[in-house]
């Protein structure tokens, strides 16, 4: 193993350093000039193809994401280099989600910190190393987590499949202290009971659609709101918070019902909600075709990522049109739908793409209310497209 205090030295092939100098934070194997065969995730110095140092950053041979930049000025990457991004980090928040005291701390590339994704549950941390570089450094991010917040305990949950793109195990333990199963937090007014363990989605809870489900409560009250891929209910919960009349939330993972059922009885919302098992495709279709005794007006879409990868794109949007059709057809003229996609492949314009085939394969014609984003813990570095991956909108039926 390359001793950590060495660097190695990487050159770019002629004409690969734009993206560099524009502030992208990755570079591709065959954007380099040699692809030394070395321990992943070490730490390498990059120069340009005349010879001009660009800065440091973690080096991994095996991964198509060859090097992740980290600093453009020679500093010491220790656990007072990561404290600092850190601190930096938790800093940001605090200024924007003023008495929130759980979101995401750290979102990787756009707090400087690529492969790095933690989130804070309270007094509990959960971590994840999409990188080999973070992997390897792992002891220095927890010692600075420890000094920077002091938490009850640090989950591990590198689960995540881009991980077998950098060479890494699939892994989830408690990294320090004591982790339970499920914590309850409190996010935009509302209580949810989270699990933290290896079968729950994301890092436990979706914290990147806080500001969407706020920014819809004046629109729920007195609806009939149908939410698909409800998961743990925390828009079903904001749409009964805010008054609708009635919520149906569905999924098709009975562990995912269960836990929304006991986010509604946490709030005292039993009454307007009801969650069920259900397949998204089967229950819009049998809304669409009639003959339900209540029909929703408004309808909350939020699958998860179709297109895992670029090659994935066309399918992915096919997918989503498909879907989103269902719900349109399922509206009367008025009627609301809120809908996403997650996934950093596709873009603003595929998203747009793909609601107007939708509306034109419902043949139902509709306004765009809004078009929006990920919540403001999860920021976006304006010279990286990849940390740009959440696109919401807000259509309405003419």
């Amino acid at each position: 193993m390359q001793a950590e205090t060495e660097k190695l030295a990487l050159t770019l092939k002629p004409g690969e350093d734009d993206r560099l100098l524009g502030g992208h934070l990755w570079v591709f194997s065959n954007e380099l000039k040699d692809v030394p065969k070395t321990e992943p995730g070490v730490l390498a110095e990059i120069s340009t193809s005349k010879g001009r140092c660009l800065g440091l950053g973690f080096y991994n041979p095996h991964s198509l994401i060859a090097f992740r930049f980290l600093t453009r000025r020679p500093e010491a990457v220790d656990a007072d280099f990561f404290h600092a991004r850190l601190e930096r980090a938790l800093a940001l928040r605090r200024s924007r989600l003023a008495g929130e005291d759980s979101f995401r701390l750290c979102f990787g590339e756009s707090d400087a910190l690529p492969g790095l994704v933690v989130d804070k549950y309270g007094d509990v941390l959960v971590a994840q190393a999409l990188a080999a570089g973070m992997e390897r450094r792992l002891p220095d991010i927890l010692s600075a987590l420890e000094r920077l917040l002091h938490p009850k305990g640090i989950y591990l949950k590198n689960d995540h499949p881009s991980r077998a793109l950098e060479g890494l195990p699939a892994e989830t333990k408690t990294a320090l202290g004591e982790v339970p199963k499920r914590v309850v937090i409190e996010s935009g007014g509302l209580k949810y009971a989270v699990a933290l363990g290896g079968g729950s989605q994301k890092t436990g809870f979706y914290f990147d659609q806080r500001d969407n489900r706020e920014f819809l409560g004046p629109f729920f009250k007195g609806r009939t709101v149908l939410d698909v891929f409800c998961f743990s209910g925390a828009f079903a919960l904001a749409a009964a918070r805010h008054g609708a009349a009635r919520v149906l939330g569905l999924d098709s993972s009975a562990g995912a019902v269960d836990l929304a059922r006991e986010n509604a009885r946490l709030n005292g919302l039993e009454k307007p909600c009801e969650f069920d098992e259900g397949d998204a495709g089967e229950v819009l279709e049998a809304f669409a075709a009639g003959g339900q005794p209540v029909k929703p007006d408004f309808i909350l879409l939020d699958p998860p990522s179709f297109a895992h990868s670029r090659k994935h794109l066309p399918s992915a949007l096919r997918a989503y049109a498909k879907l989103n059709a269902l719900a349109l057809r399922c509206l009367k003229s008025g009627g609301l739908l809120a809908t996403s996609t997650c996934s950093h492949h596709v873009g603003r314009e595929d998203f747009l793409g793909m609601l107007r085939a939708a509306a034109l394969k419902a043949q139902k014609p509709c306004r765009l209310l809004a078009l929006r984003g990920q919540a403001q813990d999860h920021p976006i570095l304006l010279s990286m497209p990849e940390t740009e991956y959440l696109h919401f909108a807000l259509l309405e039926a003419a």
